[in-house]
Parts: structure tokens; sequence; C-alpha cells
């Protein structure tokens, strides 16, 4: 083919992205473009018809009527790139042997001389010129009215099967990732069934049985820590199966909102984890009255405390809680003197499975579940969560919660 002339849109940097961002270039031929430029060339009387894409130094073409082993041709050819210069119009070349645009030489698409060229913009909706559904034939001709519209309506629909294309493959790609995200759930699972939950019923049969042995050389003190031991391994045990089911139905997230006092629930929390002397944990100051989803957000704070006391190295344990609100939203902040987070770990701390350090305080080695829990529960909320930290220093959590609507209202009415 020879070469002429290039032609090149102003707006080309923004037209190949957008041409690019469809993923259609170098895909397999499918029928429905195909019918296309057969119908096409049948309603035109033409030779050839196809659907071609002007990428940044070739014409690809989707589909093709009339040619059989071209599948694509350089770009510098001015006659099959000059239609996208112009969007809005069609480019009719009736006799390209009289235009002087085009006939410095003979123009050829495989066997065919090409006399005659009609070319229709592909435009997307934002105006951009992806390429052309043009017909050629070997002898000059014109179109008549109707055969210029029915090429322009077989133009939008090439558009609109480019457009659903796209979003058949974005779908094909979330699919990818639920099921991925059902696969590691049901590693969740297991984690749980089999490495969390059989571990604590050991734990309550052990205390148990050593109540019962020992139970002469107890005092009453002693009897109770044995209590404790089993009332916080049965409280754990309950907590686990919340989680889980969490997972599997979101019971936790579909629970009615409630009206609580945060540092209430702050001293649930801290009751359920037995925290000891050594931790100096601070609450929030003010007005610290909330509604929301108080079962998701106390599973947040038991993950968060939990992770700010397993890895801190410190003598003194420093927690500190900060809490504030806006019309729309409540503002959460957990800061700790603890072991921090390495760089490398920050941006996949919240992924299920990923632990930021290989193991805690008492050496042992984390799961990855909790703090991946927190950002679904967190997402779910309405909510986003960030994590920012120095290690061996500090790591700071802050995440947000939407108001419910009823307590915005209430707040605009007041």
């Amino acid at each position: 083919m020879k070469m002429t002339t290039s032609a090149v849109p102003i707006n080309e940097n923004f037209r190949l992205e957008a041409l690019k961002s469809l993923e259609v270039l170098d895909t397999e031929s499918q029928s429905e473009f195909d019918e296309i430029t057969a119908l096409a060339a049948y309603l035109c009387d033409t030779n050839i018809a196809v659907i071609s894409l002007v990428d940044s130094d070739r014409q690809w073409f989707k589909a093709k009527h009339g040619i059989n082993k071209t599948c694509q041709i350089p770009r510098e050819n001015s006659l099959f790139s000059h239609a996208i210069l112009d969007p809005d119009h069609t480019l009719i070349v009736e006799d390209v042997s009289k235009d002087k645009r085009f006939n410095k030489a003979p123009i050829f698409l495989e066997d065919t001389h090409v006399l005659f060229y009609a070319g229709v913009p592909l435009v997307d909706k934002n105006g951009f010129a992806l390429g052309t559904l043009f017909i050629v034939d070997d002898k000059p001709r014109s179109l008549t009215e109707k055969q210029l519209e029915s090429l322009k309506a077989f133009a939008k629909q090439v558009v609109i099967l480019f457009e659903l294309n796209k979003k058949n493959n974005d779908l094909e790609k979330i699919q990818k990732k639920l099921k991925k995200r059902n696969e590691s759930l049901r590693e969740f699972a297991k984690v749980i069934s089999h490495d969390l939950k059989m571990p604590l019923a050991n734990i309550i049969t052990s205390t148990d049985l050593l109540k019962l042995l020992l139970n002469d050389k107890l005092d009453e003190d002693s009897k109770q820590y044995f209590e404790y031991i089993k009332a916080s391994s049965f409280s754990m045990s309950s907590y686990i199966s919340d989680v889980l089911q969490h997972y599997e139905s979101e019971n936790l997230i579909n629970s009615q909102p409630e009206n609580f006092d945060l540092n209430d629930l702050l001293k649930e929390v801290i009751e359920f984890l037995s925290i000891k002397s050594d931790c100096d944990i601070s609450f929030p100051k003010g007005d610290t009255t909330i509604e929301c989803n108080k079962s998701a957000l106390k599973q947040v704070f038991v993950n968060l405390i939990s992770n700010s006391i397993k890895y801190n190295d410190k003598e003194k344990l420093i927690i500190s809680i900060d809490f504030n609100k806006d019309d729309m939203f409540y503002y959460f902040s957990i800061a700790d003197n603890g072991m921090g987070i390495p760089n490398d770990k920050i941006e996949t701390i919240f992924e299920l499975f990923t632990t930021a350090n290989t193991t805690d305080k008492d050496g042992n080695k984390g799961n990855g579940i909790g703090l991946s829990t927190v950002k679904k529960l967190v997402t779910s909320l309405g909510g986003c969560i960030k994590v920012s930290s120095k290690e061996k220093i500090s790591t700071t959590f802050e995440f947000s919660i939407k108001k419910c609507k009823k307590q915005t209202n209430t707040s605009k009415s007041a």
C-alpha cells in the first residue's frame, strides 16, 4: 500500500487512552462485528467493509468483509486515517483519482484498487474518534441518503458493542476477584474451625479438669482465676464464631444501629481483653454518645486494641484513643507506642492473611485475619481506615464510620 502523509487529531493522546481503555485491540474475531461489516457492504453495494481502529502507528481491523489476509495497515495512509480528524462528519471520497488530497499515488487494499471511500468515525461517549467503519470500492460512486444513514447507524452499534464488551470484561474481572475472595473465606473458615476454636475448647476442658483436681488446694481467689480463664475462653470462642458468621452472612453489618456511649463500649472491650495494669489507656474526652452498629464497632476495637497490646515490646504500654464527629461521620483513632509496622508492609496490612510482624511480643505468629476483618467492617459501615507508623516507635490507626440517617437528620434539626 502506498503511503502518503500522516493524519493526527489534536487530542491524540487522550484519544489513544480512550481507545486502549476499551481493551479491544488485538482481540479475537467476533461474529457480531463481522455481521455488521457484511450488512454494511450489502446495503451500500460495495466490495469491502471494515471496522478499523486507529492505533498510534497502525490501523487494526476488528472485523472485515471482502478481504481475507489483511488484519492491519500502517497508519501513514492518510485516506484510511483521515476520517478520525473530524468525529462529527463522515469522510466520503467519491473518486480518489480526482481528489488532490489522496491521488498522488494509487491506493490498494489487498487486490482492490481503491477509488471510492466512505468512513464513518466510531465516536465514544466522550467524543473521541476511536477509528472508522469504512467501505471502499474499485470504482467511483456515491451513496444514497438511506445508505449513508444506515452506515452511521451501524457505526453507532459498533461503539455500543465495544462498550458492552468492556463492561463484560470488567464483570469477568470482578467475578475472578469474588472467586478469589470466596477461596480466602473458605481458608478463613478452616483457620477458625481448626486453629482457633479447638485450642479454646481444650483450654475450657483443661480448666475444669485442673479445678476439679486441685479443688482442695485452691483458695477462693485461685478458684476465681480459673473461672476468669474459663469465662474468657468462652467469650473468645463466641467472638470467633461471630467473626466467622460475619464473613458468611454479614449479620454484624445488618444489625440495627444502637445509641450508646463510646467509653462504655471501650470499657467492655478492655474487660473482654483482660488488659493488665501495665497498660495505660486514655479514653476520649467530651461528648462520646454515638449511634451506630455497636456490635461491628466493638469488633473493630477488639481487633485494634488487641493488636496494640500483642505487638508492643515496651515496658509500659501506652494506648491513646481519640474521637470526633461532624454532621456526616464519626472519626476514631487508636495510637500506641508498640513495635510499629515495617514500611514494606503498610500497603498490604489490611489484606486477608497478611501480617505486619513475624511474631508478637510473646513469639506467637499472627494469622492476618484481624485487620482484614476491621477494614471490611469499617468499609461496610460507610467509612474508611488508614494506618501510619514509625517502626519500633508507634502505630496509629484512623478510621471513620458514616452516621446513620436518623442521627444526621437529628443533628441538622438541632
